[in-house]
Parts: C-alpha cells; structure tokens; sequence
C-alpha cells in the first residue's frame, strides 16, 4: 500500500529534514483540500503526523485532525508524540483508524503491548526510527533526538507476541532528504518478517525508488516530500504499486 503522509504544524503541512525543526519547508496548501485530494486520487491510507503535539502533547491539533478524519473518504492514521494510553484512546475515539507510537513503546515496552492487547492490531502501528551505526539499526526515540541501545529487531521481538502486525520504519538520514530510501534495510526486514506490514519511510523521491522496493516486496511506503513537491502524483505512483486492501 501506498500511504501519502502530511506533517503539520500549527495548522499548517509543513516537512522536515532529518526530524529538524529548524530545516523547514511550509507548503501553502490546506490540510482539509489536500486529504480530499489524496483520498480522491486513489489513497487507501493516510498518514498525519502532528509535529505541534510531537513536542508539546498539550498542544495537539485534535481540532484539525478530527476535521480531516471527517473530510476524508479513507481511513487516517496519525501520530506525533503518543506519550499515553490516554493519547490512543482520545485519537480512536476521533475516528482515527490507527495510531502510531513510537517513543511510548520503546521506553515502555508494556504500555505498547497493553495497547495492543486492549485496541487490536490494526489500530496500532509501531514506529521505529533508526540510524545505522557501524551496519546495525538502532532505535532513536523523542524527537530522533536520543539513541537508544535497543536494535531494532529487539523491538520487533518485544511486540510481535503481542500481535504486532503495523510497523513503520525510518531510516532517519533518509528522511526528507529526496536521496533515496535504504533498500538494504528494507530488503533485510522483509526477509526476515514477511508477516508484517513493514512501512517503509524516508527518502522516496522517484518513481524508481518505487520500483526499487516494490520488487523488494516491501508492503507498504509512505510518501512524503515526494508528493508535496510534484516529484510524481500519486496516480502515477499508483499505477506501479497499487493498493492492496
């Protein structure tokens, strides 16, 4: 599946490069028009990341988010600094379809698995963000700002008893950097857990990088900058990776 994604903050889409606030691009578009474009174009998922509650969870865009969710014609899922039990429940009981954690779970590995025992797997997706040191994926956590010790396959192993299902990976020096994504990760992942919806994230900026992990068999991608900067539309990332529901 192709996921379209939209960053927000204070209302508006905006990317950054390698998590950088200070590297940011705000697009003038609207967040509303452009869910409904996405939907409209064939998007089966999409992906909100709420950059304002990332940093600051007293300042989530719930307001924004729940008008998106009821503009769209397809599901939404969304993250940015899930901190609680709480957090996930609020962000469900909006009509969010599903909610991604990431520095929650990783610290507290029993928060992740009790949301995935009590809401079920397909609303949760676990976000692990990495950087490649000396070859090995280890796992960053609030913000990319801090490198744990734990790799990334010890996360997998943490959840998948769990029902693990929705796991969305980042290769952090790919992110918004239009350089390609890491295909060597991706490839790696999907050999060894071809029963997860590996999302891959970061770095797409051609139809060939579409092409290079569709034939990697890699379930899913987020698209990100690509989309924004009229890289390619999704109608024609579509037409080489289409939607499998």
């Amino acid at each position: 599946m192709l996921i379209p994604a939209l960053d927000l903050i204070d209302g508006h889409i905006v990317r950054l490069k390698q998590g950088d606030f200070a590297e940011k691009t705000v697009f003038d578009l609207d967040p509303i028009a452009r869910v409904k474009a996405y939907a409209a174009s064939g998007a089966a998922l999409i992906h909100i990341v709420d950059l304002d509650g990332a940093k600051d969870p007293q300042k989530r865009q719930f307001d924004l988010i729940s008008r998106m969710v009821a503009a769209s014609s397809c599901p939404i899922q969304t993250g940015g600094g899930i901190r609680s039990y709480e957090d996930v429940k609020q962000l469900l009981d909006l009509g969010v379809k599903r909610v991604v954690v990431g520095s929650a779970a990783v610290k507290s590995p029993e928060l992740g698995q009790k949301l995935l025992n009590d809401f079920g797997p397909e609303a949760i997706c676990l976000a692990l963000d990495v950087r490649i040191v000396d070859g090995v994926a280890r796992v960053a956590t609030h913000g990319w700002l801090e490198l744990s010790e734990l790799k990334l396959e010890q996360l997998i192993a943490t959840f998948s008893p769990y029902g693990l299902k929705h796991v969305l990976v980042t290769d952090i020096a790919k992110d918004g950097m239009m350089q390609g994504p890491n295909t060597t990760l991706y490839g790696n992942l999907v050999q060894h857990y071809p029963e997860l919806d590996l999302i891959a994230s970061g770095g797409v900026s051609t139809l060939d990088d579409l092409k290079a992990l569709r034939a990697l068999n890699v379930p899913s991608c987020v698209l990100g900058r690509s989309l924004l900067t009229g890289a390619f539309t999704l109608e024609e990332a579509l037409s080489l990776w289409p939607n499998q529901l």
